[in-house]
């Protein structure tokens, strides 16, 4: 049993109408298609609602959005199954889910980890394929996506929930392929926090790991023998020109009554659309993949790393909980005219030690930042 496992793949407008023409020659060339057709199950993450109708919903960030017609390239790449847990899939409310659904299954493509309530999008996968039996668990980190006890939306990681869920599922499969999307955009290195859940989950049953939605390429880890793999980069996502946009992972699971084989094909974006890397392109993204895998094996190193990451973020997130106040058109101007040395005399004086003090207390403290929360939303 070959299973190939992409990540994020959105139709974006640059190329739209190659996707409603299902050109996929054109999308991916010939040697990822013929990639693709030789697979027994390709599963991806489909990271945008498929709707023609814009209501987007209040959320930070953009909301994303792809024509219904566009599923006619998608079947043709012969997708099998899409997670739709992410932060993205309710980004048109309820009616561009509904729409989303609809369109999958008059497609024949199989989906999960949504629903209408909160009990539905937990439902996993399940599915025969080469006479075994394979199940799938995905959810996400909570944003403006998480379904409720009755509304509709994502299936969120919880950690009093889904490890329940895995176990149970475990009981049922013969194979079992968790799909998390989480993790920090941009940073190659899991956090500590990501790492112990990805672990949790090989401990309840996992053959497979993935943490999709950071839009690089991580790294890799063997833990109890199985394979956790943290950060794929993107399958087709014409969004960025950024450095970390320019290459994936396409993740193939050969399985056998012998167990799990995991291995990579390196992907390249190509202006709107995605090749196989080449020989050389391929070699020099693995090296980079594997030196990271080996930093992950050293504590010190790989929380130096992310540490590293977290440091070179500090001014960002300081402003990101600073409210409106940094974006006003005072704090432009002042940006713009003194730039760098303002921003520090600015962040200096905004949080002194008891004010960084307040703010690790109420992220820290489960009780504080619950009570956070409901105070935002009653707003």
């Amino acid at each position: 049993m070959k299973i190939l496992i992409g990540a994020d793949l959105v139709p974006t407008k640059r190329n739209m109408a190659l996707f409603a023409e299902a050109n996929v020659e054109e999308l991916l060339g010939a040697p990822l298609k013929a990639l693709l057709e030789n697979a027994s199950y390709r599963i991806f993450n489909l990271e945008t609602p498929l709707t023609d109708r814009e209501t987007p919903i209040a959320k930070c960030g953009p909301a994303l959005r792809a024509e219904t017609a566009t599923v006619a390239a998608i079947k043709r790449f012969g997708v099998d199954f899409f997670t739709l847990a992410n932060n993205h899939i309710l980004d048109h409310g309820e009616e561009g889910l509904t729409f989303t659904l609809d369109v999958l299954d008059t497609a024949g493509i199989a989906y999960a980890g949504v629903g209408k309530t909160l009990a539905k999008a937990s439902r996993p996968h399940l599915v025969a394929v080469d006479g075994k039996i394979l199940g799938i668990y995905c959810c996400a980190e909570h944003e403006f996506s998480i379904a409720t006890e009755d509304a509709a939306g994502a299936n969120p990681y919880d950690p009093l929930e889904s490890f329940d869920h895995v176990r149970s599922l475990r009981e049922q499969c013969d194979y079992l392929i968790v799909l998390y999307h989480g993790g920090k955009e941009y940073c190659r290195y899991p956090s500590p926090g990501v790492r112990k859940l990805c672990r949790k989950f090989v401990d309840c049953g996992a053959d497979i790991v993935l943490c999709q939605h950071t839009h690089c390429i991580g790294c890799e880890e063997d833990y109890k023998d199985k394979k956790i793999v943290y950060g794929q980069g993107n399958f087709l996502f014409d969004h960025s020109e950024k450095e970390e946009w320019q290459t994936g992972l396409l993740v193939e699971c050969d399985i056998s009554d012998a167990g799990v084989t995991v291995s990579y094909h390196p992907l390249r974006k190509h202006g709107n659309k995605v090749r196989l890397a080449d020989t050389e392109d391929a070699r020099t993204i693995l090296e980079a993949f594997y030196a990271r895998s080996q930093e992950l094996l050293s504590d010190e190193t790989w929380k130096a790393k992310y540490a590293e990451f977290a440091k070179a973020s500090r001014k960002q997130l300081l402003l990101r909980v600073n409210g409106r106040l940094c974006h006003s058109f005072i704090f432009r101007v002042c940006m713009r005219l003194f730039g760098e040395k303002f921003l520090n005399y600015y962040l200096t004086h905004s949080y002194d030690k008891n004010a960084l003090l307040v703010l690790q207390n109420t992220i820290e403290s489960e009780s504080w930042r619950e009570l956070l929360l409901e105070a935002i939303q009653a707003e």
